[in-house]
């Protein structure tokens, strides 16, 4: 006789089926971010402003992320080398771009055919800082202060010469702002980065040269540059006995800006994650301390912030672009 099993025995193996089926439809979790290091793109040299505040931050944030921050220098065209292959990376929270208003603001509106569209490609993270800068002069230059700078390049028309990281820069834009607010002619050479650029200054082969406080600060406390002027509205602490060139020409100011984007369409978790992390490493004593020595401001905003800024940023150095009829060297 041939012995029956109950339909209710079958009940287990039909919820255990069920529970499997879920299994296998459910998503599938990536692993907890980050699981492994990070590099931060720098699209210039190594011993620039943009340089040193990305070393700076990237070694307190790979702390409080628990992987490695690796600062990749990526140089050449102005910045749009490092700032296209940014562009180009994985959306997935493992490259980020530390820009600087050159880099972000300037360049699309500057050069017509980028190959990348900042817009499109990148999202903003976070402002990071705002950067003081110095104007410089070798000190073999026989002048001390804005106003026998802007004599000896009238008796002198396009004999004096300023470097700078690279033709749209904040450099570049300074010295064109300078050369048209003081009715001088000056030679613009541009270099591949801020790094070169103060190299060639401290050997005499260039002049001048206006760049970060971030930069330079450390050579003029060694007697090897002057500092003729700084170029914010009021004068820096670091510096407090040399002059704003605004004391000479009133209305002049450039105050230089590092920021950090990532490729679009990041997922939003990883974009909120690194923000707060990024933020709070700027906030940290250590980081704002050392940051501050060198004439570099802490900012850390949200994403939404840094956005509206990059906008109100462009539209102003559009318009001093346009007045000063700067070309894209």
């Amino acid at each position: 006789m041939r012995s029956r099993v109950s339909p209710h025995l079958h009940l287990p193996v039909r919820v255990l089926l069920a529970a499997l089926a879920a299994a296998l439809c459910a998503p599938v979790w990536p692993q907890a971010y980050p699981s492994k290091p990070i590099r931060m793109i720098v699209a210039f040299p190594p011993g620039g402003g943009t340089d040193i505040v990305a070393r700076t931050l990237g070694a307190k944030l790979g702390e409080s992320l628990g992987q490695q921050i690796v600062v990749e220098n990526r140089a050449g065209a102005a910045g749009i080398v490092g700032t296209e292959i940014a562009a180009k990376s994985a959306p997935d929270g493992y490259t980020l771009f530390m820009g600087t208003m050159g880099n972000i603001a300037v360049n699309p509106v500057l050069y017509k055919n980028l190959p990348f569209d900042m817009a499109r490609d990148l999202t903003p993270l976070t402002l990071v800082v705002s950067v003081a800068f110095v104007l410089y002069a070798h000190p073999a230059l026989p002048v001390n202060n804005v106003k026998q700078l802007i004599a000896l390049a009238k008796s002198r028309p396009e004999q004096i010469t300023y470097a700078s990281s690279g033709a749209g820069g904040a450099p570049h834009l300074a010295g064109s702002l300078f050369e048209s607010m003081a009715g001088v002619k000056l030679v613009h050479i541009a270099y591949k980065g801020s790094g070169p650029a103060m190299t060639d200054l401290m050997g005499g082969h260039v002049s001048l040269e206006f760049d970060s406080m971030l930069q330079g600060l450390p050579y003029v406390k060694g007697g090897r540059l002057k500092a003729l002027a700084t170029l914010g509205p009021k004068r820096a602490p670091q510096l407090p006995d040399v002059p704003t060139v605004d004391e000479t020409i009133p209305g002049y100011e450039v105050i230089n800006w590092f920021g950090l984007v990532l490729p679009a369409a990041t997922p939003r978790e990883i974009v909120q994650r690194l923000n707060s992390e990024v933020v709070k490493a700027l906030r940290s004593p250590e980081v704002r301390e050392r940051l501050a020595q060198q004439g570099a401001e802490p900012v850390g905003n949200s994403p939404e912030e840094f956005g509206a800024f990059i906008k109100s940023e462009s539209a102003k150095w559009a318009k001093v672009i346009r007045e000063a009829h700067i070309i894209a060297e």
